[in-house]
């Protein structure tokens, strides 16, 4: 084989044994007469350098993993598909460490427009290496830890685990809370593509502010906080840290609002799952194994989502169904398992939330005790609801017109939504007295319309 070669480079693989047997002659010269530290700075320029031959730019991985005296270790920011936690750590405590007083730290931007590689180093123990915030192509992001080989006990042995310590505190103390939305499916082609993009949720709901009565609301939180502090029971029981909750009740009565208040009670992320643009029951196994902990999964208005009610199709019917295309891809026992199915426990302390405006199409296979835990009733509005949004809103505990309200207030079905609309202050003008009497037109007005259509509807049946 070696004679094959020499015929086909002649000259030039004689150049390139001479080249090669000149680099180990300088390697080895320098490792028996140079100092330990000062030979792992020269060995690092030296490697530096002949990355920027031609040659070496294409194939520098695959070439210094042979001959270097340094190794890699890459933390991605998705590994799998999965988020990687450890990645968070390392880049909190990284960035938690990048002030005025660090030195030797470098950045740079190789292509306009895109956001800066930030590279420093760090001593350990006496040990040195180098960090590397690396935005890669595709929106990719790693972290990349360069160190001698000689050191890879005490990188792998107490120093990583040092950094993911120390960077897990200051990210509970950062962490903010995030809204996911699934992709599409298309775009998982890559591994390390992830299955959600998120952005910041700021949503400034509260339970303080959900218009709701009190004693509903504190079983509410009260149920939601034990849920949180209830790692022990859970184990104790044997069932997986999870807790179903299933929102129901006409639009307007605060679904979404209440979804807020929980994410912010909980300091919890939510993961807001379209499962009309999922394929199959595979790929949503797939999303609820890429959620993280600590999360809120929710399924909004859940009878519009897919064909979930009561009535199970027979044979013919799912052929016929088929033929049409009418035929939903993920089915409801695929759902039923992504609830309360082996896969479900994959992850620990998450919230499932489902919500409905027509709680009698759900099968009830559905939302029975133990996938739906808490059943949560939104209803129109009382007069309870009505101070909680007239102090939101007018900062009003009491008024001579309260009176009139509450009394409205029982012979109307009138939403929170519909209520905060009356009471918003439409500009600096319009003074409390304007904004409780225009409430109470309105009141009065959708009282005499439901009442007419209720002696409609009793004259016809």
């Amino acid at each position: 084989m070696g004679s094959i070669v020499k015929l086909v480079l002649g000259d030039n693989f004689t150049k390139i044994e001479s080249n090669i047997a000149g680099v180990f002659f300088f390697l080895k010269t320098f490792k028996r007469y140079f100092p330990q530290q000062l030979k792992i700075t020269i060995q690092q320029l030296f490697f530096n350098a002949i990355q920027q031959l031609p040659f070496f730019k294409k194939y520098s991985d695959k070439i210094l993993g042979l001959f270097s005296p340094y190794t890699q270790i890459r933390f991605r920011e998705i590994e799998e598909y999965r988020y990687n936690y450890a990645y968070a750590a390392i880049k909190t405590y990284l960035g938690a460490k990048v002030n005025s007083e660090v030195k030797n730290l470098k950045g740079s931007q190789l292509k306009q427009n895109k956001s800066l590689d930030l590279k420093r180093e760090e001593e350990y123990e006496g040990v040195k290496m180098w960090w590397e915030l690396l935005n890669c192509a595709k929106g990719k992001k790693m972290c990349r830890l360069t160190f001698h080989r000689s050191d890879w006990e005490v990188v792998t042995g107490s120093y990583l685990s040092y950094v993911v310590e120390e960077g897990k505190p200051v990210e509970a103390r950062k962490k903010k809370v995030k809204l996911f939305i699934n992709n599409p499916s298309w775009n998982w082609k890559s591994k390390t593509k992830n299955l959600w993009s998120s952005i910041d949720f700021e949503h400034p709901a509260t339970f303080e502010t959900v218009a709701m009565d009190r004693e509903k609301k504190d079983e509410i939180v009260y149920d939601l906080l034990a849920f949180r502090d209830g790692k022990e029971y859970y184990d104790k029981i044997g069932k997986a840290w999870k807790r179903g909750y299933l929102l129901y009740g006409p639009p307007g009565t605060g679904k979404s609002t209440m979804i807020a208040a929980m994410a912010n009670l909980m300091n919890y992320s939510i993961y807001d799952l379209e499962l009309t643009s999922i394929e199959n029951n595979w790929e949503l196994k797939k999303l609820l194994i890429a959620t993280t902990s600590k999360s809120i999964i929710v399924i909004e208005d859940i009878d519009c989502s897919l064909d979930l009610t009561g009535e199970r199709k027979g044979k013919e019917e799912s052929k016929k169904s088929d033929r049409e295309g009418k035929k939903s891809a993920v089915t409801l026992s695929g759902l039923l398992n992504f609830i309360d199915g082996i896969w479900s426990a994959c992850g620990q302390e998450r919230i499932l939330v489902f919500t409905t405006n027509h709680l009698g199409k759900l099968d009830q296979a559905l939302i029975r005790r133990g996938r739906m835990d808490m059943p949560i009733e939104l209803s129109y509005c009382t007069f309870d609801a009505f101070k909680i949004l007239a102090k939101n809103y007018l900062n009003l505990d009491s008024h001579l017109l309260f009176r009139k309200i509450a009394s409205l207030l029982e012979e109307t079905k009138v939403t929170p939504a519909d209520v905060a609309e009356n009471l918003m202050v439409k500009d600096r003008q319009t003074e409390v007295d304007g904004s409780l009497k225009g409430l109470i037109r309105t009141l009065e007005k959708m009282k005499w319309s439901q009442k007419t259509k209720a002696d409609e509807q009793q004259k016809e049946d």
